[in-house]
């Protein structure tokens, strides 16, 4: 039990320092070509991972193509949006704000799957939503960039939240090894996509500047190390966070995830001097207790042990 644990928490930790190595990047290249370089790198590592478990190819199988472009399109919505919220706001805000994502969850579950949702989950989601408000306050009322970044995060969490109920339907007849593979190649290609739509896409027609100022900018070494930097520690994390599994309960470890937000603030202070401020300390703490009784009371009626083998592909970054 305790190594499972502990491979949460390294997961928390590799994803804590695959957002770093993204925001020393200090915003000189576009959304696109940084999620284009953290899937593609995390694709390579999780091959090798396949094929050291003796699981490739046979784990990348489908027979739900459909499927996993539906998860796949909201996994990349995800990562560019999370992108762009690290890219402009402090570590520990993208990542408490982000803490909205699970309690998205229980509503979806319960509009999309026809999940059985009491007074209970739907009272600590209003909770976890007035957590978010709070947190979300202090940018709504700041510069612009501060207003889109928190709008980033809040668009990144809805994301992730529908990612994992399409995951839930994959994880019916689809490995975690494929849902995972397919989710990196769609995610690489949308990035290649559009960091090269703007070479070809007339300037004067709609979405001509935007496609214009995603255009691929040849990085120097220290960022080129940077960028590859991002999709192997997404990758590790990645494998991580889905090997955990087989070690412990995810009912026993799914609370360590909360646990990002102590890497989150230790390298926003250290390496960014970013100090987390009153709102999103409460902002936080709030959502983090709304989440912990889900996990209890989902616990308590079974439902978590029923789908552990969805851990590792339920995260979108």
């Amino acid at each position: 039990m305790l190594i499972g644990i502990g491979m949460r928490i390294a997961a928390a930790f590799a994803f804590a320092i695959m957002a770093t190595l993204a925001k020393l990047t200090n915003g000189g290249y576009s959304i696109g070509q940084i999620v284009f370089f953290r899937s593609l790198f995390a694709l390579a590592v999780l091959v090798l991972w396949l094929r050291a478990r003796g699981d490739f190819p046979r784990a990348i199988y489908t027979k739900r193509p459909l499927g996993h472009l539906a998860r796949g399109t909201g996994g990349t919505g995800g990562m560019f949006s999370y992108f762009l919220a690290v890219a402009l706001l402090p570590l520990p805000d993208v990542t408490a704000i982000g803490y909205l994502a699970p309690l998205l969850v229980v509503a979806l579950a319960a509009v999309v799957l026809g999940e059985t949702v009491r007074v209970y989950r739907w009272s600590a989601v209003a909770i976890g939503f007035v957590g978010v408000l709070v947190m979300v306050s202090e940018h709504l009322g700041q510069g612009s960039g501060s207003r889109v970044g928190a709008l980033a995060a809040l668009s990144s969490a809805a994301f992730a939240a529908y990612a994992v109920i399409q995951t839930r339907r994959l994880a019916q007849s689809e490995t975690t090894g494929a849902i995972v593979f397919y989710f990196s190649v769609l995610t690489s290609a949308f990035g290649f996509l559009l960091m090269t739509a703007g070479y070809f896409w007339p300037h004067e027609a709609p979405l001509g500047d935007f496609l214009a100022g995603q255009k691929w900018a040849t990085p120097g070494w220290l960022d080129l190390a940077l960028l590859i930097g991002v999709g192997l520690f997404g990758g590790v994390g990645q494998i991580l966070m889905t090997d955990c599994v087989r070690y412990a309960d995810a009912s026993v470890i799914a609370p360590f995830e909360y646990t990002s937000i102590v890497f989150a603030m230790a390298l926003g202070w250290f390496v960014f001097a970013e100090k987390p401020t009153t709102p999103i300390l409460v902002g936080s703490a709030i959502v983090i207790a709304a989440g912990l009784f889900v996990l209890w009371r989902e616990h308590k009626l079974g439902l978590i042990r029923i789908r552990p083998q969805t851990a590792g592909a339920e995260r979108t970054v």
